[in-house]
């Protein structure tokens, strides 16, 4: 099943693949965000909050009962040497499988679901976005192979050009229609299209068949269980949200939140697609991940600290310049986020390394423990605390589960946290230092919304930290390590 151009080339490093394949994912996910960007700036003036509300209560209601019956199968197919056919086969049967339970279960649960919520529009909404999840079973698992042979430019043409078509639907609908309507026809042509292209850029054309059942069922039901658990936390925010308040709460917080997750979901999350390929192929060639899990948290750290930070500095004139006056209820929401979210990057990656090894039991205990936390203080901080509180929750919720994760993986893989502290120390010093001066000497966690306070505090922010991360770089020696990765990406774009 592999390319034929992956066989023949000569064979690299497991850090230069994973590497290789990071920059694909991110390069793509960059582009792809601006343009979503973009869309939600448009949409925002197009469209109400509580309309925002009512499709964010919707998906995370759809995603609850998609992530009950999650089975992992493409993450067995990587982590398998070998996949044979069959292999290949009852991953898709089982993902056709999945997909109709859930879609089955949606709709039956639609009409229950809006009158549960109190808001008539839940029903028919749930009952368009139920036929999502039969839909992309039917993706073609062919098209796997990109992530197991580090082929991420052709999962890129997968993943862009309809995301792409369904951004301009979306903005064309939402002109003509003004209505929550617009982001459902968006939805609808980008994961159409998503299953259509895997077959275009993919020859395997799969068959029905339970024939493997038996090598996927182990991983698959740690996968299925873990799901739950991840699900349980991660929809908690909505669903309480939406119970103890109201809609518009929740689509305050959904927007806050996403701002607030931008250097996770366009950072973060294309390096974790690309380092469990990694940590898998490590995996299989019995050699050492140590190094690689460490120079990887280093790069990733690099970028994503001032990101969090910065975006957290400058909440304030940041959503009043994207989303208008009407949004300011944004604003703690960000804050609060973009700073738990930081440590995401270390965490995440642990994450990676733990599930690629098959080590899943232990992720179940963390973030089933961690989920039902962030329950308790979720319940205990919106009512007198309200958008704020649910911040605050699912901000202590969120460092506690990184640390516990960043702490079982160092215990794995006999990583002395002395090395780690070594590949992390000059990016937060950097990100405290600008913090700090920002804070004290510009205009940092104001609650001033003029536009040039926006533009003065980033360029000021970043000015600091490329000041201090360098200087910290030069007077540690110039060790190996994120920075150096950084300077040769330059001197090879440069030339």
């Amino acid at each position: 099943m592999q390319d034929p151009d992956t066989l023949a080339a000569p064979k690299e490093s497991v850090l230069a693949r994973t590497a290789r394949g990071a920059g694909w994912v991110m390069a793509w996910r960059l582009g792809v965000r601006v343009l979503g960007l973009v869309s939600t700036l448009v949409l925002v003036r197009l469209i109400r909050p509580a309309d925002f509300g009512i499709i964010a209560l919707a998906t995370s209601f759809m995603q609850t009962i998609d992530g009950m019956l999650t089975l992992g199968t493409e993450e067995a197919v990587i982590r398998e040497h070998t996949p044979g056919r069959d292999f290949y086969d009852t991953a898709f049967t089982l993902n056709l499988l999945r997909g109709l339970s859930v879609t089955v279960l949606v709709t039956a649960l639609a009409y229950p679901a809006a009158h549960f919520f109190a808001d008539a529009r839940l029903g028919p909404v749930l009952l368009f976005i139920a036929c999502l999840p039969v839909l992309d079973g039917c993706a073609n698992i062919g098209a796997v192979d990109f992530r197991r042979d580090f082929a991420f430019h052709k999962e890129f043409a997968i993943m862009v050009l309809p995301k792409l078509c369904g951004i301009v639907v979306a903005m064309t609908a939402a002109a003509a229609l003004h209505s929550y309507v617009a982001m459902l026809f968006g939805i609808a042509v980008n994961r159409t299209l998503r299953v259509i292209t895997s077959y275009v850029m993919h020859p395997y054309r799969p068959r029905f068949s339970l024939a493997s059942w038996r090598g996927l069922a182990g991983y698959s039901v740690w996968t299925w269980l873990l799901s739950l658990a991840v699900l349980l936390r991660d929809r908690s925010d909505s669903l309480l949200l939406g119970r103890l308040t109201n809609l518009a709460s929740v689509g305050f917080y959904s927007v806050g939140a996403e701002i607030a997750a931008l250097p996770t979901t366009e950072l973060i999350e294309p390096l974790g697609r690309a380092a469990f390929s990694g940590f898998a192929v490590a995996r299989q060639e019995a050699t050492d991940v140590g190094q690689t899990y460490l120079r990887l948290i280093g790069s990733a750290a690099l970028l994503t600290l001032p990101a969090g930070v910065g975006l957290s500095l400058v909440a304030a004139p940041l959503v009043a310049l994207a989303f208008g006056p009407g949004w300011a209820q944004a604003v703690p929401v960000l804050r609060v986020l973009s700073l738990s979210f930081t440590i995401m990057v270390f965490g995440h990656l642990s994450l990676h390394l733990l599930s690629a090894h098959a080590l899943l039991g232990r992720l179940l205990g963390i973030t089933l423990g961690c989920a039902l936390v962030r329950i308790a203080l979720l319940a205990s901080l919106i009512p007198p605390f309200g958008l704020t509180g649910a911040a605050v929750a699912a901000g202590i919720a969120t460092l506690l589960e990184q640390t516990l994760t960043v702490v079982t993986a160092l215990r794995r893989f006999r990583v002395q946290p002395v090395l780690l502290i070594g590949a992390i120390w000059r990016p937060m010093l950097a990100a405290a230092v600008m913090a700090g001066v920002l804070a004290t000497v510009a205009s940092g966690w104001s609650d001033d919304t003029n536009p040039l306070i926006l533009c003065k505090t980033a360029a000021a922010g970043a000015a600091v930290y490329a000041a201090v991360l360098l200087g910290s770089w030069v007077l540690s020696g110039r060790p190996t390590g994120a920075e150096t990765d950084l300077i040769a990406l330059l001197r090879r774009s440069a030339d």
